[in-house]
């Protein structure tokens, strides 16, 4: 890309939307420009259950960060989550089919589309095809094979699936708003981009990322994406039971949640106190923080124990040297990484946003992980996109096509 060329990319969440605009540099590096954030409404765990409300919030999102970067957004890179997001992993097989046995470009593009020859049900449709490893004749752990010499080649692909039309809705709901949409992107991926290093993927690293309605999964080893799973609760289930727990209205819940929660008992005073707003009028009271910090730490327990079930699912589990990498809202609770510590019996650590310039500071919380992931991810590929600064056609068909065409993510 040429320096001075705009990326944005749109983290369309339960409970926020937000917009970040980037410009690239002469080295490719870049410069966040301008960001802008809504309250999401419209959505729920991911999925867009109401069209209208969601344009709105897209709209709020786009002119706060056109505002502040002084651009006019043409096209994004949106992300896509929620409980719909399947995953499985194939392999494919193919003659290699030169005279001379050396493997091409459109060896690995047909060893790929063999991989991708499986069964899947008609509601829903490709989102990633993300090679992990090639094996040569009978020479596995291949990166890249195009130039080796060989007459079979087979390809390990991780494949993620979506539900057309939660894709169809996010697609419509962007074009709604007066913004092409230049590709989805899974949002744990997308994130990924913002807060791992090659070394913990190379090493076998975890990224949970904790969202408002779901928590979003993503196991990589050797370099290369191994699983991913949605478990379908996050920051809004925690508001809720504080809601439910101290009787309070989910708006000062959140508050509270925000300002005075802690995901560990052991890490909170025994006398401390806070002040809960009552409901309808009534007066407030105090309660121990405590008592806040049992309803926290049962909820983020919970999350913690179902992403470790999917963790141990794979059959990387015992692999990961670099441990697990918390980000999204819900890592940013006082105790939330000593938590996921003692669930998952490995290292645990806060994965902020990294590797751009600008307004850095402005997007180094874990909340911005998927926005800065989706600019960074969209530099990486910008031969499948092409330029932000016009909008493509930004239909589904094409969304999806795209999609198809991803087959280097890590290479």
């Amino acid at each position: 890309m040429a320096k001075g060329d705009q990326i944005v990319g749109m983290d369309i969440g339960t409970t926020k939307i937000c917009v970040v605009v980037a410009e690239v540099q002469d080295d490719d590096q870049l410069r966040i420009t301008g960001i802008g954030t809504s309250q999401s409404n419209g959505l729920k765990r991911g999925v867009v259950v109401n069209v209208a409300q969601t344009v709105q919030s897209i709209q709020r999102a786009v002119e706060e960060a056109e505002h502040a970067s002084d651009v006019s957004i043409g096209a994004v890179y949106a992300g896509i989550a929620g409980d719909h997001i399947r995953s499985l992993n194939c392999r494919g097989v193919i003659a290699v089919s030169g005279n001379d046995n050396e493997i091409t470009a459109q060896d690995e593009a047909r060893v790929i589309e063999t991989a991708k020859a499986v069964s899947i049900p008609m509601d829903r449709e490709i989102i990633h095809v993300l090679p992990q490893s090639f094996v040569v004749d009978d020479q596995p752990g291949v990166k890249n094979p195009i130039g080796m010499s060989g007459v079979r080649l087979e390809a390990d692909v991780h494949m993620v699936t979506g539900a057309v039309t939660s894709a169809q809705n996010i697609c419509k709901s962007i074009r709604r708003a007066g913004v092409e949409v230049v590709d989805l992107v899974l949002e744990p991926l997308a994130s990924s981009y913002a807060v791992l290093s090659p070394e913990e993927e190379e090493m076998g690293v975890t990224l949970v990322d904790i969202g408002g309605g779901t928590t979003d999964v993503a196991v990589f080893y050797d370099g290369s994406i191994r699983h991913t799973a949605v478990v379908g609760l996050g920051g809004e289930n925690v508001t809720s039971d504080i809601s439910i727990g101290l009787r309070t209205p989910l708006v000062q819940a959140e508050n509270i949640k925000r300002s005075r929660g802690c995901s560990s008992r052991s890490l909170v005073e025994k006398d401390e106190t806070i002040n809960v707003p009552g409901i309808g009028g009534r007066p407030s009271f105090e309660v121990p923080r405590v008592e806040l910090s049992a309803i926290i730490e049962a909820r983020m327990e919970e999350i913690f124990t179902l992403v470790h079930r999917e963790i141990r699912r794979t059959d990387y589990a015992d692999l990961l040297a670099a441990g697990v990498v918390i980000t999204g809202g819900g890592s940013m609770l006082e105790g939330a990484a000593e938590l996921a510590e003692a669930v998952f019996g490995m290292p645990v650590s806060v994965g902020m946003p990294n590797g751009v310039t600008g307004l850095s500071d402005d997007v180094t919380e874990p909340i911005y992980a998927t926005g800065v992931g989706l600019v960074k991810f969209g530099l990486q590929h910008q031969e499948f996109g092409g330029a932000l600064s016009g909008g493509g056609n930004g239909s589904l068909g094409s969304v999806l096509g795209r999609m198809k065409a991803w087959v280097k993510d890590f290479f």
